[in-house]
């Protein structure tokens, strides 16, 4: 391993190995760690370690900003929560915040962005009524957004709050409507878990709110990483699922529920990779009947993944151009993606 992201890798694989880090080896694995949203990861990682004081200084800063995020997820969570309340809707947390909120591994140093929530696509109306009068409010303003938004994407368009300047994304499904595979929403509703019932550790909210079945969370992680988007910043999903599949990995008929659910929502095939990508980069334990034989292009998948520099750029200009194009192509038939592709350059 030689670049900057291998760095990474190795480092989340195995923290003793930092210990032998150079000083410019360490400026560029702090800066990729960075540029991948994988700093207070590593932070954690790390945490037990004799490093340098400028290091040490700077991933315990990394920690406490962490810790901050954490806290502020879960008090958006909570809003969004008492937004919701009078509904009696479903409200399933999704990524980061579900994470951080069941009180999982996957959550430990992770950055957190928006607020991901899943609900039932026949409440939808009452959903946004409900949080606009809470506060939140339209980001795209614009008619073919917002048309595009509820015809054909697996979300709301978002939205932020305005006296909070956080944004919520509204998901009624995992992938957009115009994407191949067509994951069972309602079933991962119903088959999801009310916080603190059978989690490890359970989490600070436990009331009203819910997060995926655990292999349906690992199955939605995957959809996300390879399925719809060009893997910028795969590096941190592929974490994701790591920490997800060493904390639910040894439960009882996990494995066999993985398998079914994936064929289910249509998504073996992304599962299947995702496994076979995180063992070879984070040494995941893995099923291997699960992850099957490893494919040709596997390997252009892991260069992708790993495409940054110690500068925190990103590299191989071709193969991102090549990975961009393949996530607008999952998302959308051709015919519709020249024609979206048409409408958004003649509105620049």
């Amino acid at each position: 391993m030689s670049s900057a992201a291998h760095m990474v890798v190795r480092a989340l694989r195995n923290p003793l190995s930092a210990e032998r880090l150079s000083e410019e080896q360490w400026t560029a694995l702090l800066t990729a760690a960075r540029a991948e949203s994988l700093l207070g990861s590593l932070a954690d990682r790390l945490r037990d370690l004799n490093l340098p004081a400028k290091v040490s200084q700077i991933l315990a800063d990394a920690r406490a900003d962490a810790e901050r995020a954490r806290v502020q997820a879960l008090w958006e969570a909570e809003m969004a929560r008492r937004a919701l309340a009078p509904l009696d809707v479903p409200v399933v947390l999704l990524k980061g915040t579900a994470y951080a909120a069941a009180g999982l591994a996957a959550g430990v140093g992770r950055s957190i962005g928006d607020l991901d929530i899943l609900v039932p696509r026949d409440r939808l109306a009452v959903v946004q009524q409900a949080l606009l009068s809470a506060g939140w409010e339209w980001v795209k303003e614009d008619a073919y957004d917002d048309l595009y938004y509820r015809r054909w994407m697996h979300e709301l368009p978002p939205l932020i709050h305005k006296d909070r300047d956080r944004m919520i994304d509204v998901h009624h499904t995992i992938l957009p409507l115009t994407a191949r595979p067509t994951p069972d929403a309602a079933a991962m509703i119903v088959d999801s878990v009310a916080l603190g019932d059978g989690l490890r550790g359970g989490g600070p909210l436990d009331k009203g709110l819910r997060i995926l079945a655990p292999a349906d969370m690992v199955i939605h992680a995957a959809a996300h990483l390879f399925a719809d988007g060009d893997l910028a910043g795969g590096l941190r999903n592929l974490w994701d699922i790591d920490r997800l599949l060493r904390e639910y990995g040894d439960r009882r008929h996990f494995w066999r529920d993985l398998a079914w659910r994936a064929r289910r929502h249509q998504l073996r095939a992304p599962v299947a990779r995702a496994l076979r990508l995180a063992a070879s980069l984070y040494a995941t334990p893995v099923d291997e009947v699960c992850a099957g034989r490893r494919r040709w292009n596997d390997a252009l998948f892991e260069r992708r993944l790993l495409a940054r520099s110690g500068w925190g750029s990103e590299t191989n200009l071709a193969l991102r151009l090549g990975f961009y194009i393949r996530s607008h192509t999952l998302r959308m038939p051709l015919p519709m993606l020249a024609r979206h592709l048409w409408i958004k350059a003649r509105q620049s």
